[in-house]
């Protein structure tokens, strides 16, 4: 979307490194403020890119931090990065996350018998052109698959860009076995097999690991909609204790969280940097057999 640009902040590969999404030159929050419908009538969605396909940096939007810029994860002080699990080299398809959804994790999911995740939805881009950090596209969706991630609901929906050469020959999840054959198994069997390396067992799904069709994901898009609309106008408030989300926003009707001009411009301004070197470790081959290291 045109209107939509990013901020960037500091070097790539470092803890200090923010996205940060601006409307028209001014900082807005990633997750609230950038709207979920680009055409609601055509069910064409916006799409945020936090994970260009084929990097391993672990990006995503800040639940915890004003205007919820896009940074590097980061667990025990160390930057995260997903590991390569032969065949697949990074992450395999554009990812990233649908604004204004979340996935609340007071509420128990009957489908799947298991709560929300706190999250944003995460998609999977799969279209042809590799995306950049903070890039916006607007998407079609074509299914879901329903990750059970230590116990919590973590909806994997597949998208395409309405702009990819094929994007008018795909309807619905049947035809991305059609035009992309295998890409649903090496899906299921990413998310399968991607935490093994750093010790963990292997994740397991709902629905046998099937992925559910586009009726199923809309709805799913739209309950998670819904649930935001909630958090962000206050019905449900955002309690630090059980799911600590900034809701700051400059933009959303009816949310007692809007921020006046003195808080925007308090944010940091555009400093990029060349991205820091990553460990060697990153680029490492694992090869697993099973659900266990070969």
């Amino acid at each position: 979307m045109s209107e939509f640009s990013t901020r960037v902040v500091g070097a790539p590969n470092t803890l200090e490194h923010r996205v940060f999404i601006e409307k028209n030159g001014v900082p807005v929050s990633a997750f609230h403020d950038v709207p979920l419908f680009a055409n609601a009538a055509k069910n064409v969605f916006n799409m945020i890119v936090e994970v260009p396909r084929w990097t391993n940096a672990k990006l995503e939007i800040s639940k915890d931090e004003t205007f919820n810029p896009i940074k590097q994860d980061v667990k025990k002080g160390k930057l995260r990065f997903v590991r390569n699990c032969f065949p697949h080299k990074g992450y395999i398809w554009n990812y990233g996350a649908l604004p204004q959804t979340w996935e609340d994790p007071t509420v128990c999911h009957p489908d799947t018998n298991a709560r929300g995740d706190n999250d944003p939805l995460d998609v999977c881009e799969i279209g042809e052109a590799v995306a950049h950090v903070g890039e916006i596209k607007q998407v079609k969706v074509l299914g879901v698959m329903a990750l059970i991630d230590e116990g919590e609901t973590d909806w994997k929906v597949i998208v395409i860009d309405i702009k990819d050469p094929l994007a008018d020959k795909m309807h619905d999840i049947n035809d991305v076995e059609v035009h992309f054959p295998g890409l649903l198994n090496a899906t299921h069997d990413w998310f399968r097999i991607y935490k093994i390396p750093d010790g963990k067992p292997e994740n397991n799904f709902a629905f046998d690991g099937k992925a559910k069709d586009k009726a199923y994901a809309t709805e799913i898009v739209h309950e998670t909609h819904e649930a935001w609309r909630r958090l962000i106008t206050g019905a449900v408030p955002p309690k630090a204790d059980l799911y600590d989300i900034k809701v700051a926003n400059a933009h959303v009707a009816d949310s007692p969280y809007k921020v006046g001009d003195d808080d925007i411009k308090s944010l940091p301004h555009a400093a990029p940097l060349p991205a820091a070197p990553i460990d060697k470790e990153v680029g490492k081959w694992f090869y697993i057999v099973g659900d266990k290291l070969a």
